[in-house]
This record gives C-alpha cells, structure tokens and sequence, in this order.
C-alpha cells in the first residue's frame, strides 16, 4: 500500500504528555504541554514550548524557571483539565484536586501525586510564530521510592504513563520490545537480559 502526501503539520507523535507547574506561592501553576523533550545529555537540558497568549507563558517569562510532573493514568482528568482551563481565573491545582509539593531547588511546587518530577531552570527563550521555547537545565529529578528496583533502577514501566497521540491520549504500554543496542547485543547478554525481564 502506498502513501499519501498530507499538509505539513505538527504529526511528530506520540509525544509525552506532561503537567507543567510555574509560578510561587498563590500563583502557583498548571499547564498541560505536549511539546516538550530532551536536547542535551550532559548537563540535562530540556524545553517546554508554550504559546504566547497562554497564561503560563508570562509566568514562565518573568521566573525563569519550572518543574516538569510526568502524567499517568491517575492523572488523566487533571491533565486533560489543566490543559484547557486558564490558571488566570482559578486555582487549577485546587479545582484538578492535585497536591502542591515543595520543590528542592525552583521556588515553583511540584505536583505530589506525580510519580516523576523534574525541576528545570530556564536558560534561554526561542522565539517563534505562535510558541516561544524555553530551554532549561535539569537542576534535580525526584521519583516515587516504590518505582525503584532493588537494584535502584527506575522502573517507569510501572508508573502507568500517558502520552499524546494526534489529539488523544495513551496508555504508554509496559511490553518490552527491546533494550537499547539489542540489535548487536552478544548472544549470552541477550539471554542474562531476557532471563532478567522474565522477572519483572
């Protein structure tokens, strides 16, 4: 079967889904972004591109600064919610029923009930036509104890994750199809990895 040639577009998916929290104290934050990722290894840089005439926006422009809360199953109807609302008339952690947390270095909350939060530093704005992109360094990560393994490693796999597929959201699946570099792993490698995945 062939393919067809559609309008260029914004059909990068899925993509991850996440709850953005800005701001301090009473006022504090949520907005759901899409376009969001990582763009450096070493120091941890990432980006959230949020529209101009979004709320956040001049919250994030004036702190410099955010946390990024991965978004779960639990977490749908505050995701969802946070997205379409405007923070500029009401509480959306209060009204999404979420819980603020203090972070350990950004003045802004992190979401309690998120299993993964990361706190971010704006170090740069990119403007563009209808989103500026602010690019940030990872300044600290926090994840629930019961995702870590025994061998402290963190297990997303049981976080019950979403993510945003062309105007829906997803369950992120927890099978496995392949660890990275399996395609030129070693035979007796492939057979101690499969053995420790018949674990989980």
């Amino acid at each position: 079967m062939g393919k067809i040639q559609l309008n260029p577009g914004t059909m990068l998916n899925p993509v991850p889904v996440v709850l953005v929290s800005c701001g301090r104290d009473a006022e504090a934050n949520l907005i759901t972004v899409a376009w969001t990722g990582i763009i450096n290894s070493d120091p941890p840089y990432t980006y959230v591109s949020v529209r101009k005439e979004r709320h956040s926006h001049e919250i994030l422009s004036k702190e410099k600064e955010f946390v990024i809360n991965l978004t779960t199953k639990d977490l749908l109807y505050a995701t969802d919610f946070c997205g379409v609302k405007s923070g500029a008339s009401m509480d959306k952690f209060k009204e999404a029923g979420l819980t603020k947390e203090p972070a350990s270095i950004v003045g802004c909350p992190m979401v309690a009930e998120s299993p993964v939060t990361l706190e971010c530093k704006v170090f740069d704005v990119q403007e563009f036509p209808t989103h500026d992109m602010f690019l940030a360094e990872i300044v600290a990560v926090h994840a629930r104890e019961e995702l870590m393994d025994e061998k402290g490693k963190l297990r997303l796999d049981r976080a019950g994750l979403i993510c945003f597929n062309h105007g829906e959201y997803m369950a992120v699946g927890d099978e496995v199809l392949g660890g990275f570099g399996f395609s030129v792993m070693k035979p007796a490698t492939k057979a101690r990895r499969q053995k420790e995945q018949s674990k989980r």
